[in-house]
């Protein structure tokens, strides 16, 4: 069986936002999602080994990774958060995108961020063509700063299908707009062990 991810589609969405309760926004709060609609190997039967697809998620971890970065225009050192989440067609399970998440995904998604000490936040779910995934965003270094807890929606319309899997990474270069919630700022990480 091959362990290279069959594409079917990508598509880097970048969303930007300029102002919040009529307030200016600058320079503005950008979010970048990179997705991948793949094949599901596993589709419509049981298998024990799981391995293929965690091989899967850390090649798609590289390249997603390395194209949210690219769609924000930044260096890799300047992102700030990142979260990834999978979508599995209906004759999929839950444990495939467990698997393409798995923490293999990890270690080639934080040289595209460089460093992220963090745990990557990541989401599971079933559904259709056009179900909205939220993917799940936390700074990448300092899992304690709060004005980072955010989330990305992703959808397309055609995917996935019965038989594919919809992985998303993304990526920010700032928290959310206007925080005011308290917590560890981005200005006191020490970034040494993935919490503060």
């Amino acid at each position: 069986m091959s362990t290279t991810a069959e594409i079917r589609k990508l598509m880097t969405v970048v969303d930007e936002i300029h102002q919040e309760m009529g307030r200016p926004i600058d320079p503005p709060t950008r979010r970048a999602a990179a997705v991948a609609v793949i094949r599901n190997p596993f589709a419509g039967q049981y298998v024990e080994d799981l391995t293929p697809l965690m091989e899967i998620g850390a090649e798609l971890g590289g390249l997603l990774g390395e194209r949210a970065v690219a769609a924000l225009g930044i260096r890799p050192d300047q992102a700030e958060s990142y979260g990834k989440a999978a979508l599995v067609g209906e004759n999929g399970e839950l444990e495939h995108a467990a698997a393409i998440l798995h923490p293999r995904m990890g270690a080639p998604l934080r040289q595209a961020v460089q460093k992220g000490a963090a745990l990557v936040p990541s989401s599971k779910k079933r559904g259709g063509p056009g179900q909205v995934l939220d993917v799940p965003l936390g700074h990448k270094d300092a899992a304690y700063v709060r004005s980072h807890f955010d989330g990305m929606e992703v959808q397309i319309n055609d995917a996935p299908r019965a038989d594919e899997i919809l992985v998303a990474i993304a990526v920010t270069d700032s928290g959310r707009p206007l925080p005011r919630v308290g917590g560890l700022t981005k200005d006191e990480i020490k970034g040494e062990d993935g919490l503060r």
